[in-house]
């Protein structure tokens, strides 16, 4: 008698659900097509063409990262359908800090068993986000890992690659005196959510109960996308006077801004120049945290930083308003080394 052997889905990976999630999810790709773009998906690897997108001397730049223990806020209140934006954001908007226009982007989504409705959920995320910032979904990766994850977990990261005509790349000519402008964030966007989740255990709050700070439950007012700023900045660059900018994610601005700063150079802000949104002082209040640690912590409301030309602050402040952003004057950059403070956010 011969018995049936062991087969794949035996061991807990669906091969056929993999193959029904690439289906799925090719309309939403397909939405993110731009000019460069040479074939679908379903390859083994995607072609871009560069000329065809409008380069001549390009040089490539290239980004990658993932959403944090954000996801862990997403997986316990089901609420996926934002998170594929954080995971664009987080990589987009470190490629313009460099100059460079982003432009296609791969996922990699890894889980113990493919959920098809939720996966779908996620990947639309992804696209949606990469739609937003002229950048093409044109590839990715599911792994289903049975084992390898509890039961509804999953995780996410993503690779960007952009590009820049040679000469123009960031930062350049940053100096004592140039303007800081600082775009507003969208909330706590997708860094120190280990600190946000142990805030929360702390005001025993759960994630279905109304947020103290928003008009939201608790769990849908933390997994506010984080914002993109792409399109704006780019725009910005494109005009002129634009000499650095400093995507704020973990360590704040007290160590992402001296990131694009030459030697010898620092800055000053103040700190009354915007005001603290309601997440950050409740996270500060309730966890008891010092400003030094909400401003090495988090993004403070404040989500990128543009050092520009003092003579080209106002024209470039009223085209960034324009392009929907809240802009604000922080300061100046100093002689000196590091970020130095004025007045009080807290």
């Amino acid at each position: 008698m011969i018995k049936n052997g062991l087969t794949y889905a035996d061991a807990g990976v669906d091969i056929d659900a993999g193959n029904t999630l690439v289906e799925r999810i090719k309309p939403a790709a397909k939405r993110t097509t731009r000019p460069g773009v040479m074939a679908g998906l379903g390859g083994f690897g995607a072609l871009f063409d560069l000329k065809a997108a409008g380069y001549t001397d390009p040089i490539l730049v290239a980004a990658t990262d993932g959403v944090g223990t954000k996801l862990r806020i997403a997986i316990d209140t089901g609420n996926v359908d934002t998170i594929g934006i954080d995971l664009v954001a987080m990589c987009v908007n470190d490629l313009v800090c460099q100059g460079a226009e982003p432009l296609f982007f791969l996922d990699y989504f890894a889980t113990g068993k493919l959920e098809l409705d939720q996966a779908t959920r996620i990947i639309e995320g992804i696209a949606a986000g990469c739609a937003a910032s002229g950048c093409a979904l044109i590839g990715g990766e599911t792994a289903e890992m049975p084992g390898m994850y509890h039961a509804g977990d999953f995780d996410l990261a993503g690779f960007a690659v952009g590009a820049m005509e040679r000469g123009a790349d960031l930062p350049a000519d940053v100096a004592e005196g140039d303007v800081l402008l600082g775009l507003a964030s969208d909330g706590v966007h997708s860094n120190g959510y280990s600190l946000v989740r142990r805030v929360v255990e702390l005001s025993g709050l759960s994630w279905a109960d109304a947020a103290p700070f928003a008009d939201d439950t608790l769990g849908a007012a933390l997994l506010a996308p984080t914002r993109l700023y792409v399109k704006p900045a780019l725009a910005a660059v494109r005009a002129g006077g634009v000499h650095a900018l400093a995507h704020i994610t973990g360590g704040g601005l007290t160590e992402n801004l001296p990131r694009v700063l030459p030697d010898g150079l620092g800055a000053q802000i103040d700190l009354t120049a915007w005001t603290l949104p309601p997440v950050f002082r409740w996270l500060a209040e309730t966890g008891g945290m010092a400003e030094t640690e909400l401003l090495k912590t988090f993004n403070a409301g404040i989500g990128m930083v543009l050092s520009v030309a003092a003579g080209e602050a106002a024209a470039l402040t009223t085209q960034l308003t324009d392009a929907g952003e809240t802009v604000y004057q922080l300061g100046t950059v100093t002689s000196g080394a590091g970020v130095q403070y004025s007045g009080r956010l807290l």
